[in-house]
């Protein structure tokens, strides 16, 4: 009888201790959460237009990771300070919370204005720390990157007090100074990045960034368009998101074949989800179930089917999508041998590092030093 009630009260222990212990399940795929804060002053523009230029790049790679054959989950978070238009103190705004709404990073992105104003860096760091909603599983990845060009320690802040929360925290903060390397050095840049051993970097962020085209890029954007009729908007928001998936279609257009390709790469991965909006991806992620929609909140489409018919025409949506994205998925592949057999005529002396390629240089490095693999 005693032994029999030491195991009883071992195991009551033992499920309390278990109920107490965060856990971050060994199935779960793991979370890159990047937070991205631009300086947005009068002298920034080109800063901006890098971003504009390489975020589907930038998210592209982030999909390639894995962990455990499983894909990460991406959320990303903007910043934008040092701007006189914006009415807080420190002249800090949260663009978006991390979050894994693509488009809505992008439609964000791309309403980025400058402005003449005071950058406060460690402030700007202080509400991303503060604000955000940061993973606390020891297995994801927390990364902040700021950008800009005034010296690093300006304002009522001290940076280092600052940083040694990040690094309390596990978030990795990562400097890139617009200007000149030794002069970002001198401006506390560096020494930025070393305290939660970050990655220090400068560019020019005047520096138009150098695309190559392909043969592949038009077909890849053909594809992307068929890709866009598997969508089926339901609800309030359904019309809405459809307009601006294709607005942030537009977008990626605007900067050339290069990034649409690069967004429409991104739209063929795990990481681009609509399932807020689109019944597809709703179903499928089991977010939405057909009965639990009113007949008003029905797209055009499926209005007056019955239960089997809509199952149907949203399997056969959902078929098609697959069909779209490997397609893309197979393309992008050729596109990127394409480019990697171009870049090895360029002169790596002209090569220059751009706001892009310094987050994914640093990105993967940090990835890889924690279990993450890169296709």
């Amino acid at each position: 009888m005693k032994s029999i009630l030491i195991t009883i009260v071992s195991l009551a222990a033992g499920i309390q201790f278990s109920q107490a212990q965060p856990l971050h399940p060994s199935d779960e795929a793991r979370k890159i959460q990047i937070a991205i804060l631009f300086d947005t002053s009068g002298s920034m523009d080109g800063l901006i237009e890098q971003a504009k230029s390489t975020i589907w790049k930038i998210v592209n790679m982030a999909s390639k990771m894995s962990a455990k054959g499983k894909s990460p989950q991406l959320e990303i978070a903007l910043y934008d300070y040092g701007n006189d238009e914006i009415k807080t103190p420190n002249w800090i705004r949260k663009r978006t919370d991390l979050i894994s709404d693509l488009d809505s990073i992008s439609g964000q992105l791309f309403s980025l204005k400058t402005n003449g104003g005071t950058e406060y860096c460690a402030a700007v760091i202080e509400s991303s720390i503060n604000d955000l909603k940061w993973s606390a599983n020891d297995g994801d990845l927390r990364l902040i990157y700021i950008a800009g060009n005034e010296p690093f320690n300006q304002g009522p802040i001290d940076y280092k007090k600052i940083l040694k929360i990040a690094a309390t925290k596990d978030i990795i903060v990562n400097t890139i100074y617009c200007g000149n390397y030794e002069q970002g050095v001198k401006e506390f840049w560096y020494d930025g990045a070393q305290q939660t051993q970050g990655s220090y970097f400068n560019i020019n962020s005047n520096d138009e960034i150098r695309h190559i085209d392909t043969p592949y890029d038009k077909e890849i954007i053909s594809v992307n368009d068929s890709l866009n009729k598997t969508y089926i908007g339901y609800g309030k928001e359904g019309k809405y998101r459809a307009n601006k998936q294709a607005n942030e279609d537009m977008n990626a257009s605007s900067k050339g074949y290069a990034v649409m390709s690069e967004r429409a790469e991104a739209k063929s991965k795990s990481n681009y989800k609509n399932a807020s909006w689109d019944l597809v991806d709703g179903v499928d992620q089991g977010q939405v179930k057909l009965d639990s929609i009113r007949p008003e909140d029905l797209p055009a489409e499926l209005k007056g089917k019955s239960k089997e018919e809509q199952k149907k025409y949203i399997d056969d949506k959902k078929a098609e999508r697959v069909k779209y994205q490997n397609k893309i998925g197979e393309l992008s592949k050729k596109r990127e041998e394409y480019i990697a057999e171009e870049t090895k005529k360029i002169n790596e002396s002209n090569a220059q590092k751009d706001l892009g390629s310094a987050i994914i240089e640093s990105l993967v490095a940090t990835a890889q030093k924690t279990g993450f693999t890169v296709e």
